[in-house]
């Protein structure tokens, strides 16, 4: 086998947008169906759009194809957990969409059932795939910026129809943290390479929708180093992070959707009377594929994005909010 063969769990817009074309681009992955939960005709104008060979009325039917060896799950939050499962159960190896579930006891029930059944899983952080942020690990490293103090981090866009959104169902995992927030967090940990000790997290929840719709959060490290991120349906467009040093700072204004510039990440390193820029550039959604995809054909069982990796975001986004739910800070230990 030189291709890995995938199937897709829904018609959802993140599918069609992002990670559909990403497929045809890769070379050692193809889509062989699709499914629909809900009208087999959604399915059947996505597979035609994209030339998928195969449609199916159901999940479960899609599932039972002995001629797909992966899944592609861009569902509803609180659907992560049910169809991750029943996934692993058919041995199928698993992509899914972020945040992995809505709760850190959920993904490790998942992680169990996929190790019992021999399959790979991986949520979708295609951000993690850009090089960009390998880049500024370097740059921290040589000891340019000196001493790493402060990190920030961002990401809003306007949410003008909020009715019949998603992102705004509280039954269904919305709320501006799970969404986007989830970004920032893991750039954090991420950049950091450590685990926050300490969150203490604001939000602002829609008392039509009983969902935050924007997040300010402070992480608190056990070396001293903080880090504040904030999240928000009701601000115009941000996708960047910094990291602020004793000698200078690093800002990276692209961090999640370099997609959205050609690909193009930009990492700007500014010193007292010193800039410049690096320009970086990679097919983030299409890196994302490829990696899992040449994995499962390697039988690798090691991922650059793991489920500890997974683990450990769901359980700060828990903290966040728990702190918002209680108004004060929440301790986390590791």
């Amino acid at each position: 086998m030189t291709r890995v063969r995938w199937g897709v769990l829904s018609t959802a817009g993140i599918a069609q947008k992002a990670l559909l074309p990403a497929f045809a681009r890769a070379d050692h992955a193809e889509v062989l169906a699709i499914a629909s939960g809900s009208d087999v005709r959604k399915a059947e104008a996505v597979a035609e759009k994209f030339n998928i060979p195969n449609t199916y009325d159901s999940y479960e039917k899609l599932l039972e194809d002995p001629n797909i060896d992966a899944v592609y799950i861009p569902l509803p939050n609180h659907l992560h957990k049910e169809w991750v499962m029943e996934a692993a159960k058919k041995g199928k190896h698993i992509l899914c969409e972020k945040p992995a579930s809505i709760n850190a006891d959920d993904v490790l029930e998942m992680k169990k059932v996929c190790e019992e059944h021999g399959v790979l899983f991986m949520e979708a952080f295609m951000y993690h795939f850009h090089p960009q942020h390998e880049r500024v690990k370097e740059i921290i490293d040589s000891g340019e910026i000196g001493n790493v103090q402060l990190m920030r981090a961002a990401f809003s866009f306007y949410l003008a129809e909020k009715d019949n959104n998603i992102r705004m169902s509280s039954e269904k995992g919305g709320g501006s943290i799970y969404d986007i927030g989830c970004y920032a967090i893991h750039s954090i940990r991420n950049i950091l390479r450590d685990e926050p000790e300490k969150v203490s997290v604001q939000g602002t929840v829609d008392p039509a929708y009983n969902v935050e719709t924007d997040a300010v959060g402070c992480l608190e490290f056990s070396n001293g180093v903080r880090a504040v991120f904030d999240s928000s349906f009701n601000m115009t467009f941000r996708s960047e992070y910094e990291v602020v040093g004793t000698k200078g700072r690093i800002i990276v204004p692209r961090a999640y959707r370099p997609d959205n510039h050609g690909g193009d990440g930009l990492v700007i390193v500014k010193k007292a009377n010193e800039e410049r820029t690096e320009t970086l550039n990679n097919d983030q959604y299409r890196m994302e594929v490829e990696h899992l995809s040449q994995a499962i054909l390697e039988g690798k069982k090691e991922l650059y994005h793991d489920l500890e990796n997974t683990i450990n975001n769901m359980r700060v986004i828990d903290a966040c909010y728990e702190s918002i739910k209680l108004g004060e800070a929440v301790s986390l230990k590791w």
